[in-house]
């Protein structure tokens, strides 16, 4: 087909590509500076009304091409159908809706849209274009947040002809983590230069992004193909991949093994929640409290009464219903944990067994409630939403506001008990009665009482596990079932009765747990975990840390 006017130069035997950039090209400096400054040229939007395909993808090139937010403007309105052209051929953008107006980009004037006005209509081929240039005339953007996500998007392009917008860009670029999107955004698009040099530059480049998006494109690079042959000639750029490759296995490990520990410690401190109240209760009293777990699930379903109370009758202040959350769980999981002390458990104390089998039943009877009141399925409880999200180290490792919530409560509440027990009355008296509990008694110290408001404690911090368990998943009737046992494995490891003995134990077993799942499964890793147990304490039975009280009476 013969062209005229704009590209009547063009030879048809060009290549399209060539031609459209050659033509962007051309169009861009067409426009006088003065009148990219005050409005985008009516002669550069022309062509994006027209029947030529190429020269509307030339123009397309070269609106993105212009460091000029309404070229933007433009390029956005054209892909979302809200680009018009009237019966004299002016180009007018249109609103967000039928009722707003529509704008001049030439001039920046709000006008009405003419009644003979006509959508400029767009295919597929178009549509690609339109979203490579939004990528590229966003890297003009004053924001750095859009000219790194538009440094990125650059990153996943193959075409050659944006080297020289890249290059422009980083002429220009201040800003070092889009500088360093850039610099990989041309590497991979420097893999297909000519010249070996700059081929192996682009490779060394992209091995130091250690990005694990790039390993198959490196693969193919350094691997062999089934024949044999390589799709790399050179072998210098060959082994620059292989090294490349290997930096990023390096990497993606490293990210894996920290990852691994960060989900670790966000377990060991959920455990550590847990396993505070048995410390306590066992410590003191050597009950075997099988309900404990029943306890978390009081906490939890109570977080889930709060949040509905919240969003019923507070809905503007529903970011913070979990603090409202955390004082009613403790208070209903302690008032349960005193009334089971003081109707079931304080009749059973010195008999283990019968202890033992009382508390499991009193655990039946609670899920069985649980199940009466809100029914057999899980109730989903939502994260705030300054817990929701996070933020990515590492270059891939995403750190969970809920889960570093998690970690930072349970070392508050674990201060808070440290200071309970050393610094005041209630715990001069369980240390009391834990170190000799005839003793305590003859001098006038209250047992049964501080029996009951230790295990209330005991209960009320599982009812903040709880609290903590329902930010992290659904909350159903047996959701405390599977903490129990890990819950016991942490007091008999670190000690009974052992506050410190406690956190170690419960970060060392989440860690651990972490780290074994990727190559055992999760269920070998417990079985695993719980073998090394049996075979310390069959070493240290009084665990890591040597308790005092009953078992040294």
């Amino acid at each position: 087909m013969h062209r005229t006017g704009l590209f009547s130069f063009l030879r048809p035997g060009l290549p399209r590509g060539l031609l459209a950039a050659l033509a962007a090209v051309l169009l861009l400096f067409a426009v006088p500076p003065g009148a990219r400054a005050a409005g985008l040229d009516a002669a550069l939007l022309a062509p994006l009304a027209g029947d030529d395909s190429e020269a509307r993808v030339a123009a397309i090139a070269a609106l993105g091409a212009l460091p000029d937010p309404g070229a933007a403007t433009v390029l956005q309105a054209l892909g979302e159908d809200r680009l018009y052209v009237t019966a004299a051929g002016r180009i007018l953008v249109g609103g967000a809706d039928a009722q707003a107006p529509a704008t001049d980009p030439t001039s920046g004037e709000r006008v009405d849209l003419p009644a003979d006005a006509q959508t400029i209509s767009i295919n597929n081929r178009l549509r690609r274009a339109i979203q490579g240039a939004l990528a590229g005339s966003q890297l003009h953007a004053a924001d750095p947040a859009a000219r790194l996500a538009a440094a990125r998007r650059l990153q996943q392009s193959n075409d050659p002809a944006r080297l020289p917008l890249i290059a422009q860009a980083l002429a220009r670029e201040q800003h070092a983590e889009v500088r360093a999107a850039l610099e990989l955004a041309q590497a991979k698009l420097e893999l297909a230069s000519p010249d070996a040099s700059v081929r192996r530059h682009a490779v060394e480049l992209l091995g130091r992004a250690n990005n694990a998006a790039f390993r198959p494109l490196l693969a193919d690079l350094a691997e062999p193909r089934a024949d044999g042959s390589h799709a790399e000639t050179d072998p210098t750029v060959r082994d620059a991949a292989a090294a490349a490759l290997r930096a990023i296995d390096r990497h993606v490990a490293i990210v894996e093994w920290t990852g691994n520990l960060f989900y670790g410690l966000s377990l060991g401190s959920v455990l550590l929640l847990a396993a505070i109240g048995l410390a306590i209760t066992f410590g003191l009293m050597g009950i075997i409290n099988m309900a404990h777990g029943e306890l978390l699930m009081i906490g939890a379903y109570a977080t889930y009464l709060v949040q509905t109370a919240f969003r019923a009758w507070l809905p503007g202040w529903m970011d913070w219903y979990v603090l409202a959350a955390l004082p009613v769980a403790f208070l209903a999981s302690a008032g349960v944990g005193m009334a089971l002390e003081r109707t079931v458990i304080r009749w059973l104390y010195g008999r283990p067994l019968e202890t033992l089998l009382a508390t499991w039943g009193i655990s039946l009877i609670l899920m069985q409630a649980v199940r009466t009141l809100f029914g057999a399925q899980n109730v989903e409880v939502s994260n705030p939403s300054w817990m929701s999200g996070g933020f990515t180290v590492m270059g891939g490792l995403v750190l969970t506001y809920n889960r570093i919530a998690i970690i930072v409560f349970a070392l508050l509440v674990v201060f808070l008990v440290w200071v309970l027990l050393n610094h005041t009355r209630l715990g001069l008296f369980v240390r009391a009665i834990t170190q000799n509990r005839r003793m305590a008694d003859c001098v006038g110290v209250p047992t049964g009482r501080i029996d009951m408001l230790a295990f209330g404690l005991g209960s009320g911090i599982a009812g903040l596990a709880g609290v903590a368990l329902s930010q992290l998943g659904n909350v159903g009737p047996d959701l405390g079932r599977g903490y129990i046992v890990d819950s016991f494995m942490v007091v008999v490891l670190g000690g009974v009765g052992q506050l410190a003995g406690t956190v170690i134990a419960a970060l060392g077993l989440g860690g651990v747990n972490k780290l074994l799942e990727p190559y055992a499964g999760a269920v070998m890793a417990k079985i695993t975990i719980l073998v090394l147990i049996v075979l310390f304490v069959q070493k240290r039975p009084q665990g890591l840390f040597a308790p005092r009280g009953r078992s040294a009476e």
